[in-house]
């Protein structure tokens, strides 16, 4: 009897395409081999009653509905989602582009939850074959949601797998190897795919153009921050007034994530304090222990704007440069900070770099004698 190593090495695919050992063809449709049914070690997620109870205490919110801002998106994507049902539908792919921590993952749990069908997450880094991906596909149900994170991080043999599989619902097989290599189109499940970027510029327009729906989402206000603050306080039993939860959303520089993760600390504060009710005075407390200033900078964005003023005369900067002087990856730098300092005004981005403006002088206590931006 031939060994089973040996016959998948006979089977091996050329460069990007899937070979027929990951896969099986049951009546004319591709499914996922029993070698292969566990992707990244996991079987396809079916939640249970103890993750039901745990996804409830969650501060993700359940529907979009609960989604607080946002208004333009829920809407229609909320009017997409209901035509979709009443054809009984896949739901167009989507495509999520923002800054960290503004949704987009909560979003793509909002539309599966909303579609009443199953969700499958992975993340464009974590797909390093283009069989792994090839298997995921497979192993969907009709109409099923694929999210995948940071899709910008796919590989290119993976990325090619996607065009087929998104637009006709197929998967180019490839049997053989050599001179006697040819391929096999096989139908997969109709599947809606999410991806969320957090660099849309990288994506490749072939990718890019497969999908249906693009959306950009904004950087919060302090009002619609204020409310995720007061829900978000409210599932962890958290009292908190409206000045409290105001101050805390006018330096969550304008990111649900962030708005979360200040208000676990200053409960930690206000609990060591023994502080029954969040106010803005306990609020401020914390905030200062933390080093988050009135716009919501922390030691770091301080560090690039002091950086760009003392180090640089102000400007302009490169990208790679800035961020030697400051200690940090330039792509953190690129996705994490600028975002936001070039949304309220702090900097600016030039032909030559990066230049600090008038209000960032002003906020550090810088004065320039010329002419700023």
């Amino acid at each position: 009897m031939r060994d089973r190593n040996a016959n998948k090495e006979g089977r091996r695919p050329a460069e990007g395409g899937v070979g027929l050992s990951d896969l099986e063809v049951q009546d004319g449709t591709c499914v996922q081999s029993r070698a292969t049914r566990k992707v990244d070690g996991a079987p396809r997620p079916e939640l249970s009653s103890e993750d039901d109870r745990q996804l409830d205490h969650s501060l993700r919110p359940h529907s979009l509905a609960e989604f607080v801002g946002q208004e333009r998106i829920k809407k229609v994507l909320g009017m997409s989602i209901a035509a979709a049902r009443q054809r009984g539908e896949a739901l167009d792919h989507v495509l999520f582009s923002a800054p960290p921590g503004l949704g987009k993952t909560s979003l793509a749990n909002i539309v599966a939850r909303e579609l009443g069908v199953n969700l499958r997450m992975t993340s464009g880094p974590a797909i390093e074959r283009a069989g792994d991906l090839a298997a995921i596909v497979s192993d969907l149900g009709e109409g099923d949601v694929l999210f995948i994170d940071e899709i910008h991080r796919l590989a290119r043999p993976v990325e090619e797998i996607l065009y087929p599989a998104m637009e006709d619902f197929e998967l180019n097989i490839v049997v053989g190897s050599g001179m006697g290599a040819r391929t096999m189109a096989l139908s997969v499940k109709p599947f809606t795919m999410i991806g969320a970027t957090t660099r849309s510029g990288l994506l490749s327009s072939p990718l890019r153009d497969r999908f249906g729906q693009h959306y950009h989402l904004d950087f919060y206000g302090h009002d619609d921050l204020a409310r995720i603050i007061k829900r978000s306080a409210q599932l962890l039993g958290i009292r908190i007034d409206d000045e409290g939860a105001f101050e805390l959303a006018s330096r969550s520089r304008g990111t649900p994530r962030i708005a979360n993760r200040l208000l676990r600390r200053v409960r930690d504060f206000a609990q060591v304090n023994e502080a029954s009710l969040v106010t803005r005075e306990v609020a401020l407390g914390a905030l200062e222990l933390l080093e988050i200033d009135a716009c919501g900078f922390d030691k770091m964005d301080r560090a690039i704007l002091l950086a760009i003023i003392d180090k640089f005369d102000g400007g302009p900067v490169g990208v790679d440069t800035l961020a030697a002087a400051v200690g940090e990856e330039s792509d953190t730098i690129g996705d994490v900070y600028e975002p936001y300092l070039l949304q309220e005004g702090f900097i600016a981005r030039t032909a030559r770099g990066r230049i600090a403006t008038q209000r960032a002088y002003t906020h550090l206590n810088r004065a320039r004698s010329d002419t700023l931006l």
